[in-house]
């Protein structure tokens, strides 16, 4: 589908290149400092690192108050809540069909079907669940024995369980998972029609295959969708925790899942900058009008929101919802693979950075439209992200030794500042430590029960494993980040990549 931007091709490409010449501008502007100007260079690392200390102290605030908030929210009775609600003000959580739309792509039967049992199991009325498996003709035999099995166990369990098969090579589409959740949607919606069930009072979740959700998440969702002010203009995000295998992933693994989960826990629990990511959900009569999910794109997930955002005039929201959603953590045949799809996931994550010319330059052109503050807040909130994501780490880690190894050169190892420069940073690093000690505590408290494969020692490799969080950061945070970045600059497009799923019981 095409937005206004794509009419000015100039414009567009300029916005694709802005998020990586920004990211190398920054190394090659603190190394070249490093060397002709070191005191600039080092105050430019003092302050990058007493703001690091002040995100870190931040993003634990939030992630305390999150990891309360979720705690809450899973010991309530959703549907009760939904039950008592005035039905006076219209509020019938009775008239609430949820639509479920799990697209599926060379996943074995066993991760299809313990999303199948979850949903199942929900505390809500499954007489009011439409589920939508949408499989593949790519992977049409494997796509089609799943199907039948899943039909044989669940298919009687909902109001409607249907299997729809994505065509292979439909021109002008990007082989992934937006093309695949859009598909299924067009052909429910036949039968939706048929049924003249309102469009208002249909939520659709666009869930990832291996996503497991709470058994309070459906109840949760319907009612904050009645309660919420105006809710069509609004998604609503649950937490994802990436806990469906983590006992038996490699450290490493289980480090970058937790650190994944850990940010969108804070994510949530700042709603003004709160974005659609992997499984979320929105109204139904929403997604109609904005004409579907993104069919080109490798970020679908998050690309709605910004579809739903420039169709209503800046007049949209997420909500964020408490209760969380389970999915997978990385994991394959071997630990040289692991690393390699955990590098490969990243990246794709990191490819959100196609945002970044859809968005600003759609600001650009619809300039009357969207109210200024909406548009310089998201537009600064959009690129930060990325640009903090692909350099903070670097800048700390590696860059402030620069300004020593060239200081012989420039004579600043003889300053006073040089004598000064490195204790500061060493305090402010320090201090910085408190956030990851935080998130060691509750990484333990949050962790699904231990299998009985696994020894009660289990739990010392999961506090000691947080050893590895400088290297997940560097080469499973910032350097697929770069490597995103750097491509989309370059115009090599990257296509979507489907991350290998494996469960070891």
């Amino acid at each position: 589908m095409l937005s206004p931007i794509d009419h000015y091709p100039n414009l567009k490409r300029a916005l694709e290149i802005l998020p990586g010449a920004c990211i190398w501008f920054t190394f090659v502007l603190v190394v070249f400092l490093s060397f002709t100007k070191p005191v600039w260079a080092a105050c430019f690392i003092i302050c990058y690192a007493l703001y690091w200390l002040f995100k870190s102290m931040t993003i634990s605030a939030y992630l305390i108050y999150a990891y309360k908030r979720m705690k809450r929210d899973t010991k309530i009775n959703w549907l009760k809540k939904c039950e008592n609600l005035d039905k006076r003000k219209g509020n019938s959580w009775e008239d609430i069909y949820h639509l479920i739309v799990l697209p599926t792509y060379k996943e074995e039967l066993n991760i299809i079907e313990s999303s199948f049992r979850a949903l199942a199991d929900s505390n809500y009325p499954k007489d009011k669940m439409i589920v939508v498996l949408g499989i593949e003709e790519r992977d049409k035999e494997r796509g089609q024995t799943n199907a039948e099995a899943i039909k044989r166990k669940f298919g009687d369990k909902f109001s409607m369980f249907r299997a729809y098969m994505h065509p292979a090579n439909i021109p002008g589409e990007l082989k992934g998972k937006g093309a695949n959740a859009t598909w299924s949607a067009k052909q429910i919606k036949k039968e939706i029609d048929h049924l003249n069930i309102p469009y208002e009072n249909i939520i659709v979740s666009n869930f990832d295959i291996d996503t497991c959700v709470h058994p309070e998440y459906f109840g949760c969702l319907t009612y904050t969708y009645l309660t919420s002010k105006n809710p069509l203009r609004s998604s609503y995000q649950p937490i994802p925790l990436y806990h469906n295998n983590i006992w038996a992933s490699p450290a490493l693994m289980r480090v970058v899942a937790s650190s994944n989960s850990f940010w969108h826990m804070v994510e949530v629990a700042r709603p003004e900058r709160l974005r659609t990511f992997s499984s979320h959900s929105m109204p139904w009569q929403t997604l109609v009008d904005v004409g579907f999910w993104d069919t080109h794109v490798v970020s679908e997930d998050s690309r709605i929101f910004w579809q739903c955002f420039l169709h209503y005039n800046g007049n949209y929201r997420v909500t964020p919802i408490f209760v969380p959603v389970s999915m997978d953590t990385v994991l394959a045949k071997s630990y040289f693979r692991s690393m390699v799809n955990q590098y490969k996931q990243m990246r794709r994550w990191a490819y959100g950075v196609e945002h970044v010319p859809y968005a600003l330059g759609n600001f650009i052109i619809n300039y009357r439209k969207i109210p200024l503050w909406k548009k310089f807040i998201q537009g600064i909130r959009l690129f930060e992200g990325h640009y903090s994501w692909a350099v903070g780490i670097v800048i700390i880690s590696f860059l402030g030794w620069l300004i020593f190894l060239f200081s012989d050169f420039s004579g600043f190892s003889q300053t006073v500042a040089a004598q000064t420069f490195l204790p500061i940073t060493r305090i402010i690093l320090t201090i910085a430590l408190i956030g990851l000690i935080i998130i060691n505590v509750i990484s333990t408290l949050i962790l699904p029960k231990r299998p009985r494969k696994y020894s009660r020692f289990r739990y010392v490799g999961m506090i000691v494993q947080w050893v590895l969080q400088p290297i997940a950061g560097i080469f499973f945070g910032a350097v697929p980040a770069i490597d995103a970045q750097t491509r989309f600059m370059l115009g090599k497009y990257m296509g979507f990549w489907v991350t290998e799923k494996a469960r070891r019981y």
